[in-house]
């Protein structure tokens, strides 16, 4: 797995490639420096949490030929200081799933996803705790 950045203006938005094309912007918001042109890179530590997890879940419901309708998450981080750094110590995801979908498979698939699939959340295991739930139809999950 290989990425290219490069610098796009004389502050901080970059374009970052992939081996395969694909395009994402970087940048940081104007009290940092920045132009505020593309996510900053602690944001998408956080999508990459979500969409990792997303296609962990989607690809286990369908395997149990589940019908996903509606797939949404919210991701949130909390930081703290450490030294000149601001790691994540806690980050909260929530999964919205409507569809004839069976509350324990979809209990299930976010389980799986944390705890045996998710490469993104197991990077961050050692240092971050990960919390999540299911609303599923509107109904939050035990």
């Amino acid at each position: 797995m290989k990425i290219t950045l490069e610098r796009v203006n004389d502050n901080f938005h970059f374009e970052l490639k992939n081996e395969r094309g694909h395009l994402v912007n970087v940048d940081s918001r104007p009290e940092f420096g920045g132009n505020d042109m593309g996510a900053s890179p602690m944001e998408l530590v956080l999508m990459g949490v979500a969409g990792c997890s997303a296609i962990d879940m989607i690809s286990i419901l369908k395997k149990q030929r589940q019908e996903i309708t509606s797939f949404k998450a919210e991701v949130e981080g909390e930081r703290v200081q450490v030294g000149e750094a601001k790691p994540f110590k806690d980050i909260h995801v929530v999964f919205y799933l409507e569809g004839a979908i069976n509350e324990e498979k979809a209990a299930r698939a976010a389980q799986l996803s944390f705890e045996k699939y998710c490469s993104v959340s197991k990077t961050l295991e050692p240092t971050a705790t990960i919390h999540y739930k299911v609303v599923l139809n509107g109904v939050e999950l035990a």
